[in-house]
């Protein structure tokens, strides 16, 4: 749903109002709110996220957070998922997790939803890319198939089952196959 305020609004404004549930994004000064999540959207993310958090418990390098406020280079998107390295991650003044992220996730992972704008999530992709992430991921459930973008942009497909997925450097110890990720749907 795109919500065109009567006036413009500036970032600031957006990031006062309340959060709507799905998530409102503000981009280019246009607050767009995300699809509802439905199953397999929902399956894809929860257990991706469990998946990652699992292989940084070992070495600690990083941290998935599912549907995290990330606020820069003038806009304010909700990626599924945002992954930091943990030398990354904002802390307040008593060393918790803040709540405030106003920085590019390393890694951004978007699933698809039927009716979503591939244009809209792809965009957000390369505005994570193009302001310091290391690389992003595109999810489409209904071909399931894995765009993988690099921090240069480019872009590579997998949809082979046994394909291992590529993963920023920092991320070493995520080992996933497009069959496993999309074999969660069978569970």
């Amino acid at each position: 749903m795109v919500q065109v305020p009567t006036k413009p609004l500036t970032l600031e404004e957006f990031l006062a109002l309340p959060e709507t549930k799905p998530a409102s994004e503000f981009i280019d000064g246009i607050i767009l709110q995300k699809p509802m999540p439905q199953g397999k959207h929902s399956v894809l993310q929860r257990e991706l996220t469990f998946a990652i958090t699992a292989a940084f418990r070992a070495d600690g390098a990083g941290q998935a957070f599912p549907e995290l406020r990330c606020t820069f280079g003038g806009r304010s998107i909700v990626p599924d998922i945002a992954v930091f390295r943990a030398d990354r991650i904002p802390r307040d003044g008593s060393g918790e997790v803040a709540n405030t992220f106003n920085l590019p996730p390393d890694w951004t992972i978007e699933i698809l939803s039927p009716g979503q704008s591939q244009s809209r999530v792809i965009r957000n992709i390369l505005h994570c890319l193009s302001h310091g992430a290391e690389m992003g991921w595109l999810l489409d459930p209904e071909e399931t198939c894995i765009f993988v973008y690099g921090a240069n942009q480019s872009v590579q497909l997998f949809d082979e089952p046994d394909s291992v997925l590529p993963v920023p450097g920092f991320a070493g110890a995520v080992r996933l196959t497009v069959g496993e990720i999309f074999g969660w749907l069978q569970a």
